[in-house]
């Protein structure tokens, strides 16, 4: 992509058309200002410019090729002369709508080379596929969901370059139609209730002729899905949302275009101004729009969980340096590693599958897995990790574990898993409309009966204007809306509060977690070491302890070296020159600093030097108590000091802990680090209980433990180790200043990395849960309320009967309130 870019600003691409009166020559892209006297031409009473004569004289011979261009990423129509979004790329001149298509097609042009927008790559062969909402639901192939009519999704890791989602981008083609053609139809038909005569503007009858074009395309094209899901119920008999938005939009269209190609049919008492009978084509429309802002919000949600499993998938090197049998080196891909080869891996590189060492010694970064920020000493017959970075030595390792077979991919493959296993709140909404909906069509079909047998003439009129009212008031859009609409106004709060939320059931389920599992490094600490202790022994002054330390270890690239270097800069410590620099693998660093022979190591390099170290035992235990790795310096051969190095608690995270603790939860640490080290951190913080040594599965483990015993458990983390355990637990939250991956595979997203942020996560859960119940409240009244009502009930003793419009007045209404009460959410305290 350098030499696009490279390429494109060289010709001033980057200009917008308009920006100081300039546009754009059609033929060659560039931009030109009309005031410099350029060439110009005429066409179809428009004038354009040209940087050139050739330009012009293209334009001439054969003006309609350079009239407009097909934006490559969504194949919009775009004018060249005015276009403020362009690109060359490889030789050809690609016009933009905007610049988000523009930014997509500078990250993968090949995707659009060809016009067309990038599909999603089969699925491998064999692949099965599985319903998000019923998991139980697994097919051999794609299609729609039997019980709930979402459209299945593959099991298993999808490919890495998968495409948009196909629903998705359905679905919102059909969100802005059915919205651009229910706007006017609104105001024809809701016009006179606000003060705007719409309807006497245009007269009754040609009123609805405009309302019936307007709602046939939302109907008979836009709500096609909703048709074969409510369809598709039927069949299956699992009644649901889909089946009552299929009845109530069914009935009120079927029932107005009857009413407006036969309305003599209709009795003089259902007549309105002018004689007309009234129609619902605005109810059938603005259903079929509210119920695609719902989908299309939930679709996005579902959408950004795939992104984790790339994230993860992209650890994975793409080639390895393969050793053949005759010692010729060459660059392969990784799928075509078999277990045995011999692989070299450089310095900066990442291991390309799991093995051992089989020549050389390194120091590798395996924080990926363990959390650690420490990297780890490896030599011949140690095991490594495939995805983990070769810090400075160069190694030949033999594969082990190669493919699925591999640490990362059974990561991979745990985060897959976990992320299918989850039931949106959407299904409490089915389980209600299972029994909602039949009721709804034995009180219409009741309705109808009733009214045909005993009720005024004419019987089979009235029957059939109960039996629609009732399907009009009872066709849930607020339920559609309930969830959507709290869940987009607490994610937007929560961003406020640097509390990101991935979903609706992170929410629905923060707000019944009773235990909460954190992770050391990077959570509860800083995640990464610090200078914390400097002690001197004999007549060495500190600060001349450190000078010689922190000289020595400038020519190390160790962490802890980084940790002992920056604290010497802290103090305002001025660093000596060294010479003789020496590091001894898994041990220390010796040298010589300003003529004085200098070594830093463990106790393994003081027995080297012959070192005795026992008298101050009692010190470095002390240290050690409180989570701090213990260094020796020595200075002419003689013990001078020692030097300790940890991983510090954030000042934030005391008091967040308290305020966890009164919201009734238990905390537990789990963490990849050593008990003592772990046992000093969790005493001080009063953490009620500790595992330390731990492994990725471990903690997943340790989730399922908790699981078996009934526990709601919620996972805070920030390593690519944590990922599978965000992802298994009830709720993953993920702080913001760790690994991508872990960020993808949480619900919950701390942007500051702060646990604070996971007391205000709470709060905003339980307000929006309780939110969501009150919309479900307002959704499911009106319908229990107005039913009976569109049903007559109220006929015998006051006369009266809802009409069709005021049944669909009530149904928008119960929208409004839902969309009402969601926005309190915007004042929550938190």
């Amino acid at each position: 992509m350098e030499s696009t870019h490279a390429h494109h600003h060289g010709h001033g691409d980057h200009h917008h058309a308009g920006n100081d009166g300039a546009v754009r020559d059609p033929v060659c892209g560039m931009t030109v200002d009309p005031a410099a006297g350029k060439p110009s031409a005429e066409h179809e009473g428009r004038r354009y410019f040209f940087c050139c004569e050739g330009c012009r004289a293209k334009f001439e011979a054969a003006p309609q090729d350079y009239l407009t261009a097909k934006d490559p990423v969504c194949g919009m129509s775009v004018d060249r002369a005015t276009a403020k979004h362009f690109l060359r790329h490889e030789g050809e001149r690609h016009y933009f709508c905007s610049a988000g298509c523009k930014a997509k097609f500078e990250a993968a042009p090949a995707n659009y080379r060809d016009g067309s927008k990038p599909q999603p790559k089969p699925a491998p062969k064999g692949t099965q596929y599985t319903c998000p909402m019923h998991p139980e639901v697994i097919s051999d192939h794609p299609g729609d969901c039997p019980k709930c009519g979402m459209a299945l999704e593959p099991m298993g890791i999808p490919p890495v370059d998968e495409g948009p989602n196909p629903e998705l981008v359905d679905f919102t083609r059909r969100l802005w139609i059915s919205g651009i053609l229910s706007a006017p139809l609104l105001v024809i038909a809701m016009g006179p209730m606000i003060g705007l005569p719409v309807r006497d503007w245009l007269g009754e009858p040609l009123a609805t002729w405009a309302e019936l074009a307007l709602a046939t395309p939302v109907v008979l094209w836009a709500a096609l899905p909703f048709f074969r899901r409510a369809w598709a119920s039927v069949v299956n008999r699992s009644p649901n949302m889909w089946t009552l938005i299929g009845l109530g939009v069914g009935t009120a269209y079927i029932y107005s275009l009857v009413a407006t190609l036969a309305p003599g049919i209709f009795p003089h008492t259902f007549r309105g101004h002018g004689g007309a009978v009234p129609v619902y084509f605005e109810a059938a429309a603005v259903i079929v729009a509210l119920v695609f802002v719902g989908q299309v919000l939930e679709l996005k949600a579902r959408e950004r969980t795939g992104s984790a499993i790339r994230a993860l998938l992209d650890l994975a090197p793409k080639t390895a340096r393969r050793i053949g049998s005759d010692g010729v080196e060459a660059d392969v891909p990784v799928d075509d590693i078999v277990v045995g080869d011999h692989l070299r891996v450089r310095p900066g590189e990442r291991i390309p599958v799991d093995g051992t060492v089989s020549e050389g010694q390194s120091t590798i970064d395996e924080s990926m897995l363990t959390g650690e920020p420490m990297p780890v000493e490896k030599a011949v017959g140690d095991a490594l990790t495939g995805g983990t970075i070769n810090k400075n030595g160069t190694l030949v390792m033999t594969a082990e574990k190669v493919g699925s077979e591999t640490t990362l991919s059974r990561i991979v493959d745990m985060v897959a898993t976990a992320q299918r296993s989850r039931a949106p709140i959407q299904g409490a909404v089915d389980r209600v409309s299972a029994f909602f909906v039949p009721a709804v069509v034995a009180v219409a079909i009741a309705a109808f009966a009733i009214w045909s047998l005993v009720g005024p003439e004419p019987r089979m009129v009235y029957a059939l204007l109960a039996a629609v009212s009732v399907m009009i008031i009872a066709c849930p859009c607020a339920l559609g809306l309930a969830t959507p609409m709290s869940i987009m106004i607490a994610t937007g709060r929560g961003a406020h509060e640097g509390v990101l939320i991935k979903d609706a059931e992170a929410l629905e389920r923060f707000s019944k977690v009773d235990t909460l599992i954190v992770d050391k490094t990077g959570t509860l600490t800083e995640g990464k070491p610090r200078l914390t202790d400097v002690v001197a022994l004999g007549d060495v002054v500190e600060d001349d302890l450190l000078r010689l330390a922190a000289s020595l270890e400038r020519g190390s690239e160790h962490p802890l070296a980084a940790a002992i270097v920056a604290g010497a800069q802290e103090r305002g410590i001025a660093l000596l020159d060294i010479t003789g620099f020496d590091a001894a693998t898994g041990k220390g660093v010796r040298g010589n600093v300003g003529g004085t022979a200098v070594a830093l190591g463990n106790a393994a390099m003081m027995a080297d030097l012959g070192i005795d170290v026992a008298a101050h035992d009692a010190q470095l235990q002390s240290l050690r108590d409180k989570g701090k790795t213990v260094m020796f310096v020595v200075v002419d051969q003689r013990l001078a000091g020692l030097v300790a190095v940890a991983d510090r608690i954030k000042p934030t995270t005391a008091a967040a802990i308290k305020a966890l603790h009164a919201s009734g939860l238990k905390i537990i640490m789990a963490t990849g680090d050593n008990e003592r080290t772990a046992r000093s951190v969790a005493k001080s913080l009063g953490i009620d209980d500790v595992r330390a040594d731990i492994l990725p599965e471990g903690k997943k483990a340790l989730i399922d433990e908790l699981h078996a015993r009934g526990a709601v458990v919620a996972m805070a983390g920030d390593g690519i180790n944590d990922a599978p355990a965000l992802a298994a637990a009830d709720v993953g939250i993920a702080m913001g200043t760790g690994a991508d991956v872990a960020m993808e595979s949480a619900g919950i997203t701390l942007v500051k990395g702060d646990l604070n942020g996971i007391v205000r996560a709470r709060r905003l859960a339980e307000a929006t849960m309780r939110n969501i119940r009150q919309n479900l409240g307002f959704a499911f009244g009106y319908n229990a309320l107005g039913v009976p009502l569109a049903a007559g009930v109220l006929y015998p003793v006051f006369g009266l009967l809802l009409s069709p419009m005021i049944a669909a007045a009530a149904m928008s209404l119960s929208s409004v309130s839902v969309i009402g009460n969601a926005l309190r959410l915007r004042a929550a305290k938190l």
